[in-house]
């Protein structure tokens, strides 16, 4: 089974850590990624900001951020795949505006952000199918 680590640097809500850690391995499984590993930090909107204009030069908050530890393309996958950083402040208004539970928005960012580890960038309209694909997916587990 894949591993995944939560790591809360802002408290999320009780229960959020289980069910995430549960529903991102099993989706990991599912892809054939079961030999794999990938970090998931919950965080705040200025944290991911700092980040953001770190990494991307953009001054600006955002949701999830991928961190490969590996060139996507490269025929040597290692075992930790990256590390996905989701803002709690942003998934809660999201999820508020969306009327749905802050759980199902972040069990779909951490979906998005695996499958930018995985090498998928959302440039056009049909590259967007696989993010919504993996983010549909992950609510069923």
């Amino acid at each position: 089974m894949a591993t995944v680590e939560v790591v809360p640097q802002k408290k999320p809500p009780r229960g959020l850590r289980p069910r995430l850690r549960r529903a991102l391995a099993r989706l990991m499984d599912e892809l054939g990624l079961e030999d794999k590993a990938v970090t998931v930090i919950l965080c705040s909107d200025r944290r991911i900001r700092e980040l953001k204009k770190a990494h991307w030069g953009e001054d600006a908050v955002t949701d999830v951020l991928s961190f490969p530890t590996y060139e996507p393309g490269d025929p040597f996958v290692p075992p930790h795949l990256g590390d996905v950083w989701i803002s709690l402040d942003t998934a809660a208004r999201q999820a508020a505006a969306a009327g749905r539970p802050l759980e199902d928005e972040v069990l779909e960012l951490a979906a998005h952000g695996l499958w930018h580890l995985l090498g998928h960038d959302h440039t056009t309209e049909e590259a967007w199918q696989g993010f919504r694909d993996v983010q549909r997916q992950i609510l069923k587990l």
